[in-house]
């Protein structure tokens, strides 16, 4: 095999030009070395798109200096491009993340040029480790393709890309980004309680990242034969992984294997995938595909909220009209454990903020977005309980979620009840 050709960082950006849009790989995975070279050519740039699920580290393509070079229009908001996009300096495109691959293999989204990061080749492929998201698309419809090789990013199984794809490849060996999380609140560890009661062995789970599914794993301890198909996991998910509590053995399709689209967490998690035969790191096409979710019987999608009103209605992704994360994966894997033989979708919140404020409210702030519609919420759970709002009236839903909330906030939002037309 001939010794492949690397050149710098500053000769692959050569290839961008003005009004280009360029995806990102996302996460703990972001190639900063490429981005550290094309923001040295925003004199010469203008108007050039960025586009990516969440980034950790620098984010300069989103700042207010270079904002006549760069315009940041990612799918998810992280807390390094939050305050542009509040500030109107960068910008987000709300979608579903099973339709980002879709936006670009069906030309709504330009990609011309795709920045990646990958492993070493083995035979010929290279994978793209920690953060697959929807890279692979990207590839398909780009005009140039560059690769970051990075002997950091483990070479994980599942969607494997050629090398003799890639236009141009750089070489880096700088670790990917971890990440740590706050222990469980007492809170966390009550709603950890409740959501396990509502898993029964041998169920799949999705759930986030964070002190609350970290809380929810260890409330699974003692469970047998879990699944797991996410778009994500962490350390907490991998203590269960490692304990055997899951092994994926009543999975329908994927027997055996932990499937997921990217991670982000310690070490530890990046080392457990490199070259694990019971890990597949795929597609978001996959991953986030409702149809292909509910062909595991017994889904459980696991997720969070920032307010939720007494109709049902779950804000994910804003707080009033600022945009603080993004739709994500929540409403495919709601609809997609719903769809599956019984599955069950949960939405997890506090009662309260560590400010005191509810989030069960009578009606969601104004400009607040709506992730999971009325329609599609089925299980909600706080510190106080588990509801099932599914096949439930407007009355019938906001008694039941008053019965969760906060029991100092439970007198307020009866009176509140006047909004369905009651005295």
């Amino acid at each position: 095999m001939n010794a492949i050709k690397y050149i710098s960082a500053s000769e692959a950006v050569q290839a961008v030009r003005s009004g280009d849009h360029v995806h990102l790989s996302s996460i703990a995975s972001v190639p900063h070395i490429l981005i550290e070279a094309l923001c040295e050519r925003a004199g010469e740039l203008r108007d050039v798109h960025f586009h990516h699920f969440h980034t950790e580290g620098p984010a300069p393509y989103g700042s207010a200096a270079l904002r006549e070079s760069f315009w940041d229009q990612g799918f998810f908001v992280g807390p390094n491009l939050r305050a542009s996009v509040q500030a109107g300096v960068a910008d987000y495109i709300p979608t579903n993340l099973f339709e980002s691959q879709l936006m670009y293999r069906t030309g709504a989204l330009p990609c011309d040029v795709a920045m990646v990061q990958v492993s070493e080749p083995v035979d010929g492929m290279v994978s793209l480790g920690t953060s697959v998201d929807c890279s692979p698309a990207a590839l398909e419809v780009a005009r140039e393709r560059i690769a970051v090789v990075n002997p950091q990013v483990p070479f994980a199984y599942g969607d494997l890309i050629p090398l003799e794809r890639f236009t141009a490849l750089v070489r880096d060996e700088r670790p990917l980004i971890i990440s740590t999380y706050a222990s469980p609140s007492g809170v966390d560890m009550e709603i950890g309680r409740h959501c396990a009661e509502l898993i029964p062995d041998g169920a799949c789970l999705q759930m986030g990242i964070g002190s609350m599914p970290n809380a929810i794993c260890a409330c699974l301890k003692n469970h047998r034969h879990l699944g797991l198909h996410t778009e994500m996991f962490s350390d907490g998910a991998l203590a269960l992984i490692q304990s055997g509590v899951i092994d994926g053995a009543c999975k329908a399709i994927d027997a055996g294997k932990v499937v997921a689209s990217f991670l982000l967490g310690s070490q530890d998690v990046y080392d457990f995938i490199r070259e694990n035969p019971r890990v597949l790191m795929r597609d978001i096409a996959y991953t986030n595909d409702p149809r292909v979710i509910a062909r595991n019987p017994g889904m459980v999608s696991i997720n969070s909220a920032i307010e939720i009103d007494l109709t049902g209605q779950v804000c994910a992704d804003s707080i009033g009209p600022r945009i603080y994360s993004g739709t994500g994966g929540q409403l495919d894997f709601v609809r997609g454990a719903k769809l599956s033989k019984g599955g069950k979708a949960i939405i997890a919140l506090a009662s309260r903020t560590r400010n005191g404020r509810p989030k069960i409210v009578p009606q969601l702030q104004p400009g607040a977005g709506v992730v999971t519609p009325r329609a599609d919420v089925q299980w909600v759970v706080t510190e106080y309980g588990a509801v099932n709002l599914y096949g439930k009236s407007l009355q019938e839903r906001a008694r039941l979620l008053i019965s969760i909330a906060h029991p100092e906030d439970r007198e307020a939002l009866e009176r509140s009840m006047q909004i369905f037309g009651r005295k």
